[in-house]
């Protein structure tokens, strides 16, 4: 994925596997930063559905050919472990997992400028729990290690050792010098802009902020020391977690059920309203917005008045 103005150094992310994991979750009707527990049974299937499996094992086995080691980075393959796990143990391999933690203050803070306020910091902080906590249950069939940002930053050259020591990888316990040269040019703290802790401006419901500052807690923990004494509090945050959100689906079913009454009945949506919609996304993501969902969102601002002068 080439580098933008949001972050210079570059993505390290593969432009297949963003293709691949973007095709999985539109197919599943799944958004990144989606919030809904539910949400993870949409792509359970996809790690028995043959089609799919085939395509990611023959692009594993390529790479696997070409190299002894291949490391995958994407904010969007949580939604995919237990599928990554399937292939790559039909090609000879093991997953191995390593988790950036953020505070959910920084990835609201850091989403809400690289993408806009299009989901509102409810929406994000309540996806940051969901994914988070479905991520660290899925992961925990395997090896795997939790690393704060904030340690990365403040010393990278320790944080990624221990990631080697835990995981097992003689490709970052034996880099050579050069290698330590390169990483040390490419880590930079003034590219951190969020912020690092919840700000007065913040506004989200105390319930959901309690459990997503628990939640982080309990995961800062994980980075410490991963020996398996806090499956049990996380199972019980994530209980908890989906028993928060049901509430709340529960409260807002009248304003559900009223936007799919307003979807059947609503008119065509004028171009001008599209044109307004589509500059609620920055330039670089226009062409990554099908028009379909300019309309969609076109008609909600339509509905709503912010169309109207």
């Amino acid at each position: 994925m080439p580098a933008d103005e949001t972050n210079p150094r570059g993505f390290a992310e593969s432009q297949w596997v963003v293709e691949f994991h973007a095709r999985a979750l539109r197919g599943a009707g799944v958004q990144v930063s989606d919030a809904r527990p539910g949400a993870w049974a949409q792509l359970a299937d996809l790690a028995l559905d043959e089609h799919v499996v085939r395509q990611l094992r023959t692009w594993l086995r390529k790479q696997f050919s070409e190299a002894d080691h291949v490391i995958i980075k994407d904010p969007r393959l949580s939604w995919f472990l237990p599928l990554w796990r399937r292939c790559a143990e039909e090609a000879g391999v093991q997953a191995r997992i390593a988790s950036v933690l953020r505070h959910p203050a920084s990835v609201i803070d850091s989403k809400q400028r690289s993408y806009g306020a299009w989901q509102g910091e409810v929406g994000r902080a309540a996806g940051w729990l969901n994914q988070m906590l479905f991520t660290e249950r899925a992961s925990r069939e395997g090896p795997r290690v939790f690393v704060r940002y904030e340690d990365l930053l403040e010393d990278w050259p320790r944080a990624v050792g221990r990631v080697g020591e835990v995981l097992d990888l003689s490709v970052v316990r034996d880099a050579p010098v050069s290698s330590m040269r390169r990483a040390h040019d490419f880590v930079d703290r003034g590219l951190s802009r969020s912020r690092t802790q919840w700000g007065e401006d913040v506004e989200i419901p105390a319930a959901l902020r309690d459990q997503a500052q628990e939640v982080w807690e309990l995961l800062s923990q994980l980075a410490d020391e991963d020996d398996g004494q806090l499956s049990d509090k996380l199972d019980v945050a994530r209980a908890r977690y989906v028993d928060l959100y049901s509430e709340a689906e529960a409260i807002a079913q009248s304003s559900v059920l009223a936007a799919r009454g307003s979807r059947t009945s609503a008119r065509p949506v004028s171009s001008r309203t599209i044109r307004f919609a589509a500059r609620m996304f920055p330039d670089r993501y226009k062409s990554k917005v099908p028009p379909r969902w300019r309309a969609k969102i076109g008609r909600v601002l339509h509905q709503s008045g912010a169309t109207r002068p």
